[in-house]
């Protein structure tokens, strides 16, 4: 499916791509959810993978506010530059590398859903207009969120299903 680009789009395409990567970790026995990725992946396992998913939720989540508030958020987080996202992911995996996988999963679900409030408390123009918010730059506030939402379930699921082969 092609990129959201209207406030019915981004719902649909982020409830169904998450319903998707839960149904394909779902049709693992809890044996095989919790193996290790072979060598070579920076996040070992599913729980890293659905670790990192909640904390870029979080990430957006405080962007949104702390941009809807009028100040410029830390983007991507406080002493990270797009260009060291890497290093960041590599700080994600760490801090929750001692979390279960169920609490894990308990701590998405929480997240998802305080994105998808965000995502109905706006109009479409709100999320598709470029250069509405001034924290946003160039860009709309549902290209972050399509980015936080629907293309990170979808990069979720592919790397799930790479590993698992």
């Amino acid at each position: 499916m092609p990129r959201p680009k209207t406030k019915e789009e981004l719902i649909d395409l982020s409830n169904k791509n998450y319903k998707v990567l839960f149904d394909y970790i779902n049709s693992f026995s809890e044996e095989e959810q919790n193996h290790e990725f072979p060598a070579g992946t920076l996040n070992r396992n599913i729980r890293d993978v659905l670790a990192h998913l909640h904390h870029w939720h979080l990430m957006m989540l405080d962007w949104y506010h702390v941009g809807m508030q009028g100040q410029r958020p830390d983007m991507p987080a406080k002493g990270y530059t797009w260009k060291t996202v890497p290093d960041l992911n590599k700080v994600i995996r760490e801090k929750y590398c001692t979390v279960g996988l169920s609490e894990v999963i308990n701590m998405l679900d929480g997240s998802f859903k305080d994105i998808q409030q965000v995502i109905q408390n706006h109009t479409n123009e709100e999320l598709f207009e470029k250069k509405r918010y001034k924290w946003t730059g160039t860009t709309s506030l549902g290209a972050y969120l399509v980015s936080a939402t629907s293309s990170h379930y979808d990069w979720a699921l592919k790397l799930i299903t790479k590993a698992k082969k």
